[in-house]
């Protein structure tokens, strides 16, 4: 693949187009932000839409709450915030006033993972996906690049529940069709392959194809699905792909433990047991750096895909 031919764009700006385009289109969307709104890319619907914005301010709990009772008179709120602060600073009111209530919220997080970059552990949240994926009636949403974030973003103000979209704060390649259709819950096949199939996720998903290349000139002939929704998980999808290939890799930029490959690796332990090797923090918080030197150095980056890649196929 040639990798230059894509710009490189972020997609929290993904997130930003795709909000005000649902405000657009949808009178009953509202937006709150925890004093994050540049950093959240929530300017242009603030200033579109001033009626229908709230800056709830450094009180992030206080927000889910007001955007939980918001959903009782028939609007939409898309809360905004850090993914560290949307999930860990508030999971008691997620919990009980959207999740176990079951309210319309849609929880939009930004600055996910290692790849906040230099604001470091306290920042980094690497185990917000699994702490989402655990409560009832929660969609969990991890997305690719700025054009999926912007449908993604679109889909879910179409959506009935509470949800969870998890997008970072680097710019990236901006790889997939901008009028694509998303479905939540329903994975996407990147590239067909007999060899080995490659899960992955989020910001993972570029990685995963770079990797794909490598194994290709080893005449290893690599499967790619991007599990842009963790949760419902597309299990046919899934068992679909491990049955042609007999092993699997998981690519993420979240913990080991609650994230993407623990949810497959329960499905094929049940339907499929087949090798399965995964690329995620292995049970350590970050620290301050570039994304590229904390991926590689927590071994989340191309060659790590490619070393999983091959261990898992002697594993056959």
């Amino acid at each position: 693949m040639d990798f230059s031919k894509f710009d490189k764009k972020d997609t929290r700006s993904g997130f930003g187009e795709g909000l005000f385009e649902a405000g657009q289109q949808n009178e009953n969307i509202v937006a709150m932000c925890a004093d994050l709104t540049g950093s959240l890319k929530m300017d242009k619907f603030a200033k579109s839409f001033p009626d229908r914005f709230f800056q709830a301010g450094i009180a992030e709990a206080n927000m889910i709450g007001v955007a939980a009772g918001m959903t009782i008179g028939g609007k939409i709120p898309f809360v905004g915030t850090f993914a560290n602060f949307a999930t860990g600073r508030v999971y008691d009111q997620i919990r009980q006033s959207v999740a176990y209530s079951n309210k319309n919220v849609k929880i939009c997080a930004s600055h996910a993972g290692l790849t906040l970059g230099e604001d470091g552990a306290t920042h980094q949240i690497l185990e917000d996906i699994g702490l989402m994926k655990m409560l009832p009636n929660m969609t969990v949403i991890n997305t690719a690049d700025f054009n999926q974030t912007k449908a993604a973003t679109l889909a879910i103000a179409q959506y009935e529940g509470p949800v969870y979209l998890r997008f970072g704060r680097p710019k990236i390649p901006n790889f997939t069709a901008p009028d694509q259709k998303f479905e939540i819950g329903k994975a996407v096949s990147f590239k067909t392959g007999k060899d080995v199939t490659i899960f992955a996720t989020g910001h993972m998903l570029w990685k995963a194809m770079e990797a794909a290349d490598i194994l290709a000139e080893k005449n290893i002939d690599v499967e790619i699905i991007n599990i842009h929704t963790i949760k419902p998980l597309d299990e046919k999808a899934v068992l679909q792909s491990a049955a042609k290939t007999k092993c699997v890799v998981t690519a993420e930029e979240h913990m080991v433990a609650g994230g993407l490959g623990e949810s497959i690796a329960g499905l094929l332990s049940r339907e499929i047991p087949i090798p399965i090797e995964m690329v995620a923090v292995n049970d350590t918080f970050g620290e301050s750096g570039t994304p590229d030197e904390l991926m590689k150095k927590y071994h989340i980056d191309t060659p790590d895909i490619v070393s999983a890649a091959e261990k898992v196929i002697s594993r056959k």
